[in-house]
């Protein structure tokens, strides 16, 4: 953790303090994974060194040691290297290990603070019902964001499904007049058959007697046999049948859903 002596026994204290509270309230706890201390400037970003979940949102704590800061008065060596060499800085602040405390807080809906420190007028063991309290309110946001993410895809499913449905109609309506169209297409062309086979009749007709003559009737009774069956209007017109949609065959009718799912 990154801890003097002079303030670890109180620092542990104080994650006991808070981690007692907070189970009471029903939330649970983690060691981090923090196995190394990293630079004091970094340490507010570097691995939690424990974690309390409260509602499912997983909160992450570090205790810091506070750092003091002093102007630096600079060495005679300092002062010569800095005179000889162009790239030497001399620092202009010296710090030391202070022994104020400070909780940092990550994770979930920040509510009241992030961050809690020692202060002459309030140390951290006065705080701590703040921290558990901001603790609580960060797992109830997370449990209300879940009501509500739960409560959205339901409503995103039904409308999903009253889009499939309304998509499923319209495929059926597409489907007939398509058949409508291929009907009547097959109509206007026995139509014009049935004409050219009545032409075909008056030229045999004019035809000596022989075999030139009863091959064209053999082939006349043929063709009116054959328009006979293609003509659409012959027997009763009946419903299409629908076939089953594929997803592929309901996107046209999806209106901006996937035909797949409503995510």
């Amino acid at each position: 953790m990154g801890l003097t002596k002079s303030v670890q026994n109180r620092a542990l204290r104080l994650i006991h303090a808070l981690l007692t509270a907070t189970q009471k309230a029903g939330h649970t706890a983690a060691i981090g994974n923090a196995n190394t201390a990293p630079l004091p400037h970094r340490r507010r970003s570097g691995p939690p060194h424990f974690t309390i979940t409260a509602q499912g949102q997983t909160c992450e704590l570090r205790l810091l040691q506070e750092q003091d800061r002093v102007e630096h008065v600079p060495t005679q060596k300092e002062l010569a290297d800095a005179q000889k060499h162009s790239w030497v800085r001399i620092p202009r602040h010296d710090y030391s290990p202070a022994d104020r405390l400070r909780i940092c807080l990550s994770g979930g809906l920040h509510h009241r603070a992030g961050e809690w420190a020692d202060t002459a007028a309030r140390p951290l063991e006065d705080q701590l019902a703040e921290i558990a309290q901001e603790i609580g309110l960060r797992g109830q946001a997370a449990e209300h964001k879940r009501l509500a993410d739960l409560e959205e895809a339901q409503q995103k499913l039904l409308r999903w499904e009253a889009a499939k449905r309304q998509a499923t109609t319209e495929y059926a309506e597409a489907y007939r007049g398509r058949h409508l169209e291929a009907q009547h297409a097959v109509w206007q062309r026995t139509a014009g058959l049935v004409e050219y086979v009545g032409a075909l009749r008056l030229h045999a007709e004019s035809l000596p007697p022989g075999p030139a003559r009863e091959e064209a009737k053999a082939w006349i009774a043929w063709t009116e046999s054959h328009v006979q069956r293609l003509n659409p209007l012959n027997g009763s017109p009946l419903l299409p049948e629908i076939p089953e949609p594929r997803a592929e065959d309901l996107q046209p009718f999806m209106h901006g859903w996937s035909p797949y799912g409503p995510t």
